[in-house]
C-alpha cells in the first residue's frame, strides 16, 4: 500500500510547479487527488496529466466561497479530507519606495489570507474525522531572512510561520496535524526567468552548489502528510540546500 493510501489531498496553486510535483506524489503513493487553481483548465489538465482519481477545480484561494467549494468537491468525489496544501502563490516584487499598496494587498490576499482560509476550511472538516488530518502551509526561506524587493511577499510568508504555529495548538487535540515548508531557490516557472547573474549570487549562498527541484519539496511534503510524521505538528522544515541556515 502506497502511503497516502485511501486518503484525499487538496493542493492549491496545484496546476503547476511545486503544487504539480506535490500532487504527482501524492497520487503516486495512493491518494486521490483535488488540484485547486487559479486556472480552472489548467487545473483540469494537470489532474488528466496525474489520472487515476485526481480531479481539477478553479479557485482563488482568497475568496472563502472558492475554498468551501474546493471541500465539497474533494467530499462529493471522494468522500473525506484528509491532507490539505496551502501551496497557492503569487509575486509582486517592487523596493519599499516603489510598491504600490495594491501590489502588498494582492500577495498578502493570497498567501496569507489564502493559507488561513484554507486552515480553517480543513479544519472544520477534519477536526470531525476520527483520522484527523495533516495541513501543510507553504512559506518560504524570504520568511525567514527577508529578501530585497519582497517586504510584501516576506511578510506574508513570515505569518504563515505564525499561523501554522497557532493553528497548530488550536487543533492538535483533535488529530489534525499542521506544518510548514519553508523552500529555497527552487525550479520553478517563477524562478526560471531570473537574471543570469542574480541566479549565480543565490547559488554562491547555497552550500549544496545548486538549484532545488519541485519533486524535492514533494517528497518532504509528502512526508508530513503521511504517517512516516504522526508525532510532528507546528514545525517549519527548511528546503533550501543549506542556504541561509
Amino acid at each position: 500500500m502506497g502511503l497516502l493510501e485511501g486518503r484525499t489531498s487538496i493542493i492549491t496553486g496545484g496546476a503547476q510547479g511545486i503544487g504539480f510535483a506535490i500532487a504527482e506524489a501524492f497520487a503516486q503513493e495512493g491518494s486521490d487527488v483535488v488540484i485547486g487553481d487559479i486556472d480552472a483548465s489548467a487545473a483540469v489538465r494537470a489532474a488528466e496529466m496525474i489520472g487515476g482519481n485526481a480531479i481539477g477545480v478553479g479557485c482563488d484561494v482568497a475568496e472563502a466561497n472558492d475554498i468551501n467549494a474546493l471541500i465539497t468537491a474533494a467530499i462529493e468525489s471522494f468522500g473525506s479530507v484528509d491532507v490539505w496544501v496551502n501551496n497557492a502563490g503569487i509575486t509582486r516584487d517592487a523596493t519599499m519606495r516603489t510598491m504600490t499598496e495594491a501590489q502588498f494587498d494582492e500577495v498578502i490576499s493570497v498567501h496569507l489570507r489564502g493559507a488561513w482560509l484554507g486552515t480553517k476550511a480543513a479544519t472544520s472538516v477534519m477536526r470531525n474525522q476520527d483520522s484527523g488530518g495533516s495541513i501543510i502551509n507553504m512559506s518560504s526561506i524570504s520568511g525567514k531572512v527577508g529578501l530585497v524587493g519582497q517586504t510584501n511577499y516576506s511578510a506574508a510568508k513570515a505569518g504563515i510561520i505564525g499561523l501554522t504555529k497557532a493553528a497548530a495548538k488550536e487543533v492538535g487535540f483533535a488529530g489534525v496535524r499542521i506544518n510548514a515548508i519553508q523552500p529555497g531557490l527552487i525550479r520553478t516557472p517563477m524562478t526560471e526567468g531570473m537574471r543570469e547573474d542574480i541566479l549565480a549570487a543565490r547559488l554562491a549562498e547555497i552550500p549544496l552548489s545548486r538549484v532545488g527541484e519541485p519533486a524535492e519539496v514533494a517528497q518532504v511534503a509528502l512526508f508530513l502528510a503521511s504517517d512516516m510524521s504522526s508525532y510532528v505538528t507546528g514545525t517549519v522544515i527548511e528546503v533550501t540546500g543549506g542556504r541561509h541556515m
